[in-house]
């Protein structure tokens, strides 16, 4: 099993305390030292500084049109485990699967936490000593009201307390461009590169595309892709100078300058491209040797991908998992590897102090505020799911009935933890489902047409064949709609059987309805007041029944859904 830690590591439980919670009979953490050089790679934390509970969707559809029908990363539950051999009830299960959440969840505890990830990482580093990098995918400044309200700064003195080498980025653009700028220059001190963003109109490179690093006597060449779609995912406002793509010819000029002009000895792109994207990139861009993946928030393992001759990750989020890579870098080539996927379980991870004191007292000022309970939930609460997960349900919920709407809509945002069945929901965990910096809430009057319309290019963006239409996010989520689904249809066929409260949608027919995350500047009450508000009036909650869609029989068997009852199939 690739899932490992580390040697004689000081500082942690015992090797028969680790050895016994994981059930294994040794020390999961222990890797042998191997090669010459070390990758440590996290991505998409989300700002989440202290352990969060983190479900693995239970859908995550991959069409035979996309030919990634049982292809990883589109692969769920029961067939994930059964696919590389994994024991269901594992801690490896529990970190893998959505199987048995509530009851891995009790039995295991909570996942990520950048003291635990500190511990790790420092012991890693003392393991191997200079001969390990530390990247960082992106996506580490959003997700939390902290981060939000600190403006990011609590998470740049996090990476920097981790040592962080490099870095990229998506949701760090959405606090606009000269924010962005001012922290990078004078606050962060690991080393930003993104060779696919440009000025407007000149087209320069508004960051170093690469740095070359020397290792055991080795040229490592790191190459920067931050998210291609930024400005389409995200208000295009907070980067009106900056344009961005995914660039394959010219990642292509950069490999090759990158081995010629610098004669690196291996090139590693630190990605936030999505799994379907790299995977794309990697068939047609030569001399990749390996890429680190994000922004799609997958576990695509614990074995790489090996497209051509690059080995492809993705390394989950929240903090979920460290990936090291161990490499024997020969002169101009890779000349073998070792991967492992160290799954962050905090229960038997001890903190590290000099990062947990930072944490502390970073998150001092707003402890009171993000401690104050709201209501209890009564079901899992989740939110990463092609379709409505169950946080997103009770939040349509919130905004349809405190603005007096038909219908709601939420966007299909990956990021956001669990609550587990009994546990209060806090304003913090409130505002790691809503912590954006364009949260105004909006009623839109909506003819039926406009409605499917909407609906139909999201599922364009979720589902199409080619991976570079795919610009990241699950589908949109609803309150009071309901329809039937066709993943594997063309765009403007998706979806039939409209409905909005049971009744069929007319196209002439206005319908009103509550949204938030506006891609345009409006005015209205951030969506953290009205879902607060919403929870102190209801004191427990449910996200039973959830609008799901019907799913067409063609879909009948996907690896995909783990869960094939609940669309009917």
């Amino acid at each position: 099993m690739a899932m490992m830690g580390i040697a004689g590591a000081t500082g942690f439980l015992s090797p028969s305390a680790i050895a016994s919670s994981w059930g294994s009979g040794k020390d999961p953490y222990e890797i042998p030292e191997y090669g010459n050089v070390t990758l440590l790679h996290i991505t998409d934390t989300h700002a989440q500084l202290l352990p969060v509970w983190w479900r693995e969707p239970g859908t995550n559809i991959g069409t035979r049109e996309q030919k990634e029908w049982g292809v990883t990363p589109h692969m769920v539950g029961d067939k994930k485990l059964e696919y590389y051999g994994i024991k269901a009830g594992t801690p490896e299960g529990y970190a893998l699967s959505c199987m048995d959440f509530d009851t891995l969840a009790h039995k295991y505890g909570k996942i990520g936490g950048y003291a635990h990830i500190a511990t790790l990482v420092k012991r890693y580093r003392e393991q191997v000593g200079k001969k390990a990098i530390l990247l960082d995918g992106g996506d580490a400044w959003q997700g939390s009201a902290t981060s939000l309200w600190t403006k990011a700064e609590d998470m740049v003195g996090a990476q920097n307390l981790l040592k962080e080498d490099y870095f990229v980025g998506h949701w760090e653009f959405t606090y606009g461009a000269d924010r962005v700028e001012y922290l990078l220059k004078h606050k962060l001190k690991a080393k930003f590169l993104s060779q696919n963003v440009f000025t407007i109109p000149w087209d320069e490179p508004v960051f170093d595309p690469y740095d070359i690093r020397e290792v055991s006597g080795r040229k490592v060449a790191i190459i920067g892709q931050s998210f291609p779609f930024t400005p389409i995912a995200n208000p295009a406002y907070f980067v009106p100078k900056w344009s961005f793509g995914i660039h394959p010819g010219h990642m292509q000029k950069m490999v090759d300058e990158c081995r010629q002009k610098h004669k690196a000895d291996i090139v590693v792109v630190l990605s936030h491209n999505g799994a379907d994207v790299d995977k794309k990139m990697a068939s047609q861009v030569n001399g990749i040797d390996i890429i680190l993946g994000g922004h799609t928030h997958e576990i695509m393992g614990p074995r790489p991908v090996k497209i051509n001759n690059t080995l492809i990750i993705n390394t989950s989020t929240n903090g979920k998992f460290l990936a090291r890579f161990d490499l024997d870098v020969g002169k101009g080539k890779l000349n073998g590897w070792r991967f492992n996927y160290l799954p962050i379980i905090s229960n038997m991870i001890p903190e590290d102090h000099e990062m947990a004191d930072y944490i502390t007292k970073v998150r001092a000022p707003y402890a009171k505020k993000l401690a104050e309970p709201l209501a209890v939930t009564e079901s899992l609460l989740y939110r990463r799911d092609n379709f409505n997960g169950t946080f997103d349900q009770i939040l349509c919920d919130a905004l349809r009935e405190e603005m007096d709407c038909e219908a709601a809509f939420s966007p299909g945002f990956r990021w956001g933890y669990c609550k587990l069945p009994g546990e209060t929901i806090t304003m913090e965990d409130v505002m790691g489902q809503t912590a954006i910096t364009y949260p105004q809430v909006t009623v839109t009057e909506y003819t039926g047409a406009e409605l499917k319309n909407v609906m139909e290019q999201v599922a364009d963006n979720l589902f199409n064949p080619n991976p570079y239409y795919i610009q990241g996010g699950d589908m949109i989520r609803v309150g009071n709609i309901q329809y039937t689904m066709n993943p594997g249809e063309t765009i403007d066929k998706r979806i039939t059987d409209l409905r909005v409260g049971g009744k069929m949608v007319q196209a002439n027919k206005r319908y009103k309805v509550a949204g938030w995350g506006a891609m345009q500047k409006v005015e209205g009450t951030p969506v953290w007041d009205i879902f607060a508000k919403w929870l102190r009036s209801k004191k427990t909650v449910s996200a039973n029944p959830r609008d799901l869609p019907v799913l067409t029989k063609n879909m009948t068997g996907n690896p995909g859904i783990a869960f094939p009852k609940e669309y009917d199939l």
